[in-house]
């Protein structure tokens, strides 16, 4: 097999991935250049984290690739500073263009929508910041962290569906903390493994949780306590940016309500395991989700 059809294997598995999120990506009843889109930006931000968490395919296709030599392919700031020069190939306006199927992929999508690099970027600092930093102490400086990992993607929607306003925006990236924060409470004995706590240190400190506690089977009172602290406050937040569903019309609604369920069917999953996150990520069924956006269609639309 070669690199190139290596490369192009790994970018398929990479969206691929986006089966698995809590909510849908890019549903069928888009229309095609929208799905189309949205899949490339999702590409692009599911790379840039598994760079980030060291989950890239072995071999080191995406090193070669990003021009970095097999002697630093497990250094992942190189390959996330490799990956940055390779973006700003999408927007140089250069014939060579990126090297990165996923980056060549976006390159349309960035033209068409008229993309700026700021919140791909933001999105790579993010992962920087994963590299340095593995505690929060505040939930404040948990949101500042979101503002780079997960509020760009829901501006990048927004750009891709030309619906952008200060406004919605405000509504979105409520929204995106908030579904970042409900991703942290599934995936707390994941993050562990990987030395990264993202519950704040104030709040675990308040609920007498020590860091050995997140790494036991089964959560005790305390940890389940904490984890119901932090749910509340995103679905506080998620509840804050809802009104985005109701302020657009058609096939976006709809995807936006797709958004928004998919994060409270979350929440209802992780309370229904009684708070309980540390045997395993709680998901919602299918079932759950699909009732969930009819709810919120009801509320919001």
């Amino acid at each position: 097999m070669t690199a190139a059809t290596d490369a192009h294997a790994h970018a398929r598995a990479v969206l691929g991935k986006a089966a698995r999120e809590n909510f849908p990506v890019a549903p069928f009843f888009l229309p095609r250049t929208w799905r189309r889109d949205l899949m490339a930006v999702y590409g692009y931000a599911r790379l840039v984290d598994d760079i980030g968490d060291g989950d890239l395919a072995p071999g080191g296709t995406d090193a070669a690739l990003l021009g970095v030599s097999p002697a630093r392919a497990d250094d992942r700031l190189a390959l996330l500073d490799a990956f940055e020069a390779d973006l700003r190939r999408v927007f140089d306006g250069s014939a060579e263009g990126p090297r990165h199927p996923l980056l060549r992929a976006l390159r349309p999508t960035v033209r068409r929508c008229g993309l700026t690099p700021v919140p791909f970027l933001d999105l790579i600092e993010a992962n920087r910041q994963d590299q340095r930093t593995g505690r929060y102490a505040t939930y404040d400086d948990l949101l500042a962290y979101c503002e780079l990992s997960a509020n760009p993607v829901g501006r990048l929607v927004l750009a891709i569906t030309g619906t952008t306003t200060p406004e919605r925006v405000r509504r979105s990236d409520a929204i995106c903390t908030a579904l970042q924060i409900v991703e942290h409470l599934q995936d707390v004995a994941e993050d562990l493994g990987r030395d990264r706590i993202y519950l704040p240190a104030e709040d675990m400190k308040r609920f007498g949780v020590e860091e050995a506690g997140l790494a036991a089977p089964t959560g005790s009172a305390e940890v389940r306590a904490l984890i119901a602290c932090v749910a509340e406050r995103a679905s506080l937040r998620l509840n804050e940016g809802a009104a985005l569903v109701g302020s657009v019309h058609g096939r976006l609604k709809l995807l936006l309500a797709g958004f928004v369920a998919g994060g409270r069917a979350a929440l209802r999953a992780i309370a229904a395991a009684g708070h309980d996150v540390l045997p395993g990520p709680p998901k919602p069924t299918k079932l759950a989700l699909v009732r969930e956006v009819g709810a919120t269609l009801r509320r919001e639309g």
